[in-house]
């Protein structure tokens, strides 16, 4: 990650998860990601864990009307970017490529189409 929280990472550095700064060469040698701290100290947060929650059901919502299916390398996107926002009229289906392409910072949103 290069950014965070609209800031930007020097050449040569990155952001962990939980905004530490680090050298991509110590990152290298420390073995990659530790997904254990990772957990303990992001995903497992009460709020991680109602957003994924959400998320899920999303995309249980749109197999249960056939939308898409297990394996269809779709994903399910919320066009106004909140997770918690699963009415109906704010979810579509997408490309992975498409979904994930966009900076998740906390001043960048979906960029709009033009007409």
């Amino acid at each position: 990650m290069k950014t965070y929280r609209g800031k930007k990472a020097p050449a040569g550095y990155h952001f962990m998860p939980g905004g530490k700064l680090m050298k991509d060469s110590e990152h290298k040698k420390s073995g990659g990601r530790n997904y254990k701290r990772e957990y303990k100290t992001y995903q497992g947060s009460t709020e991680q864990k109602k957003k994924r929650a959400s998320r899920n059901a999303a995309r249980a919502k749109l197999m249960k009307l056939g939308k898409v299916k297990k394996g269809d390398g779709k994903d399910v996107a919320h066009k106004n970017g909140n997770p918690r926002d699963n009415r109906a009229k704010n979810l579509k289906v997408s490309s992975v490529k498409k979904n994930r392409s966009f900076p998740r910072t906390r001043t960048a949103g979906k960029r709009k189409k033009r007409d």
